[in-house]
């Protein structure tokens, strides 16, 4: 009895793996869905949406974007674990994923998932409203160095909260920061003058930039850019905070090698492609492919970093 039954695992086991290998063969599926944890019209929404335009044919696949709000990116994560790891379902990674598993304790964190390829880096920047007040950051902090001042970010568990909090302390003050659950809710009470200033990304303004709505202060680049010339930096305002936002995509762990090398094979010619480059360049992003393996390395350490810098500075234990 003990002999057949261990004959049967490894058949079982066998099965398994030969099914897992013909959905790599196969790849790509019929669809393939890029899920987000922003609302429609907040940045990685905005990101995976014009990628989804171009991607298709590369991939081979239809491709749609899914928007599973919640918890900054928890509820999103969750849906990516609890999904088959065929190449069928990823993540848009932002920092905003390590910021969600670090700051809280969610069902799924960043380590559940399997980063899959990094297409861009994203310049953040600091935006107002057309008709503020708000000439220069300087003009921002003058106003929270009197009246303490109201400071807008996108989630609870953020790259772009940290930098707000950093920007405090920088510039000395004790701005109260709102947080929203995604960059599109946030714009909106930018417009109406609830918040004094918004943190975001250009592409996600672009809209209201061309509409003559709202105006950008400063970017948290090292270098200024290139569409946006005549912005200085947030440390050419003379605040020392400076961030690097990926953004890239991941998938549920053990994603088999030729799904993989499908993606490592159309993201680099997706970036070379005229009409993309022209889109992407317009939204200011930077293409910063990393392939899978040195993606896994990068998003570790960048974790790594993180929750050192979380515990100095007192956030966490």
């Amino acid at each position: 009895m003990i002999v057949k039954a261990i004959k049967a695992a490894i058949l079982a086991a066998a099965l398994g793996l030969a099914a897992q290998q013909a959905a790599a063969d196969d790849y790509p599926v019929d669809t393939v869905t890029l899920v987000t944890h922003s609302s429609v019209g907040g940045g990685s929404d905005v990101f995976l949406r014009e990628l989804a335009k171009y991607l298709g044919p590369k991939l081979g696949a239809n491709v749609i974007v899914e928007n599973v709000k919640g918890g900054s990116g928890a509820n999103a994560m969750a849906r990516l674990v609890a999904s088959p790891a065929d190449g069928s379902v990823f993540y848009a990674t932002t920092p905003t994923f390590i910021y969600t598993s670090l700051l809280s304790n969610p069902e799924a964190t960043y380590k559940d998932l399997e980063p899959l390829v990094n297409v861009f880096s994203d310049p953040e920047v600091i935006y107002t409203a057309a008709g503020s007040d708000f000439k220069s950051l300087k003009d921002v902090v003058a106003k929270a160095k009197e009246s303490r001042g109201t400071w807008g970010a996108a989630n609870p568990a953020s790259l772009e909260r940290q930098l707000l909090e950093r920007l405090k302390t920088a510039a000395g003050v004790e701005a109260a920061i709102v947080t929203h659950e995604g960059g599109g809710d946030m714009m909106i009470n930018v417009l109406n003058g609830t918040l004094d200033i918004g943190v975001g990304e250009v592409q996600e303004l672009q809209s209201q930039l061309e509409a003559k709505q709202v105006r950008i202060l400063a970017t948290f680049t090292a270098d200024r850019i290139a569409t946006q010339p005549d912005v200085p930096t947030v440390k050419e305002s003379g605040y020392d905070v400076v961030a690097r936002k990926f953004r890239g995509l991941a998938g549920p762990k053990g994603l088999p090698e030729n799904v993989i090398a499908a993606w490592e094979k159309a993201i680099p010619e997706l970036l070379e492609d005229p009409d993309y480059k022209a889109a992407y360049t317009a939204a200011n992003l930077r293409p910063e492919f990393i392939p899978h393996d040195e993606y896994v390395t990068f998003i570790d350490e960048f974790g790594t970093d993180t929750a050192k810098f979380l515990k100095d500075s007192g956030v966490i234990e």
